[in-house]
């Protein structure tokens, strides 16, 4: 997958420099700083992450390793609908996996990408804590429980 390039303006520098002052530019701080930048910006590029780490003087290397550890931090951006499907025990003894493919189908994404329009996003989740409603997905912050592949027309419909 190839990287998305970005050009920073003067005023998203300006934001990344006060996301890192109000965090007193400690590197203690990075994990905060990175979420508050991926709030601001709703990805963290190489480019954002390479102004944090001259604001923070740190390494971009460190910087990256935390973007890539924690699966909250997403290096493209999502879509204006993002899409998560459950793949824990029991969604996937469920059949997680076929809702899955009918999901990929639909979008014509595979898993980590966003559509052309950048309605969707689509991403797979461990558990969001649902079993009884397996297999879940979720789109932005609505639950859908119970899903079935032929559910999977009907509920992107809805957005």
């Amino acid at each position: 997958m190839s990287r998305i390039q970005i050009k920073l303006k003067e005023q998203d520098y300006k934001a990344i420099h006060e996301i890192c002052h109000s965090f007193n530019n400690d590197p203690e701080e990075l994990i905060n700083v990175l979420h508050k930048a991926q709030g601001h910006f709703g990805y963290l590029p190489a480019e954002v992450q390479e102004a944090v780490a001259q604001e923070l003087n740190i390494p971009v290397a460190k910087v990256y390793g935390v973007v890539t550890f924690y699966s909250f931090f997403t290096m493209s951006p999502k879509g204006q609908f993002p899409i998560s499907i459950c793949m824990g025990t029991a969604c996937y003894v469920r059949g997680a996996e076929n809702v899955l493919a009918e999901m990929k189908k639909e979008l014509n994404i595979n898993v980590g990408e966003t559509t052309p329009d950048g309605k969707f996003s689509l991403s797979c989740l461990r558990c969001v804590g649902a079993c009884g409603l397996a297999p879940v997905v979720m789109i932005g912050d609505k639950t859908f429980g119970r899903v079935a592949p032929e559910d999977v027309k009907k509920i992107l419909a809805e957005f």
